[in-house]
């Protein structure tokens, strides 16, 4: 998987967008292609980070867009669809946390993915978040970060699974507006399809509902679960169906 390379059709399927468009952005040098014999083709892993990425600074409305899309192919609509009663457990989410800066955030969530009895490596999770934040912070406006793995390894993990961290003060992570962070998830995700539908939802469930506000007013694992699960049938029942 590592070194896995797609053609045009494939990455144009993997990314949720039409051929056309892939071409274009590889053709201008926005998306990370190689030429093989006259043809484009596509690093698997290249093409993971430029999609995370490019989710990350997207507008409302192209992560809408691409909810949407994941969504219809990926996911039934109805309610028993939902993935945060699947992926997140109370016993995953740690509120109070007393970091105080990048380094020991990246370390106390990967102590706490190590409890979830699902994390197979996790040293090579670990430098792995390092390597992702190297790239660029995973920290958004509004006090959140989506922390997650640089490459998405089937091995890694015996399941895909989210924690959650809230730390009891204001962190400096990167954000772009330069604001600090107190609410951070770890997406830990077997496929990489998956992690990206997972990384758009929880965009749209932050900055699309009053989840975030919610979280700063509880420190119960179990009220902070019961909010993620009513933020996410929000999103679900505002997704139309394509």
């Amino acid at each position: 998987m590592p070194f896995r390379f797609f053609n045009l059709a494939e990455a144009a399927e993997f990314l949720h967008m039409p051929a056309e468009r892939v071409e274009e952005l590889a053709r201008r040098g926005e998306l990370p292609c190689e030429h093989t014999g006259g043809r484009l083709s596509f690093r698997h892993h290249a093409l993971d980070e430029w999609a995370s990425r490019h989710l990350l600074e997207s507008s409302a409305e192209i992560l809408a867009d691409f909810h949407r899309r994941t969504t219809a192919k990926y996911h039934d609509l109805a309610a028993d669809a939902a993935i945060v009663p699947t992926l997140v457990k109370p016993e995953w989410i740690r509120p109070g946390l007393t970091c105080r800066s990048k380094s020991s955030i990246l370390r106390e969530m990967v102590e706490l993915a190590d409890a979830t009895g699902l994390l197979c490596y996790r040293d090579e999770l670990l430098e792995s978040l390092v390597e992702r934040e190297k790239l660029c912070s995973t920290a958004l406006s509004g006090g959140l970060a989506l922390l997650h793995p640089r490459n998405h390894e089937p091995y890694m993990f015996e399941d895909s699974f989210v924690v959650v961290g809230k730390t009891v003060g204001q962190v400096p992570f990167g954000s772009p507006d330069r604001s600090t962070t107190d609410v951070f998830f770890l997406i830990c995700s077997q496929d990489d399809r998956i992690h990206l539908h997972v990384l758009a939802r929880l965009c749209m469930m932050c900055h699309q509902t009053s989840l975030l506000l919610a979280m700063r007013g509880t420190d119960d694992p179990q009220e902070l679960h019961r909010l993620l699960v009513d933020s996410e049938r929000q999103i679900i029942g505002q997704t139309p169906k394509a």
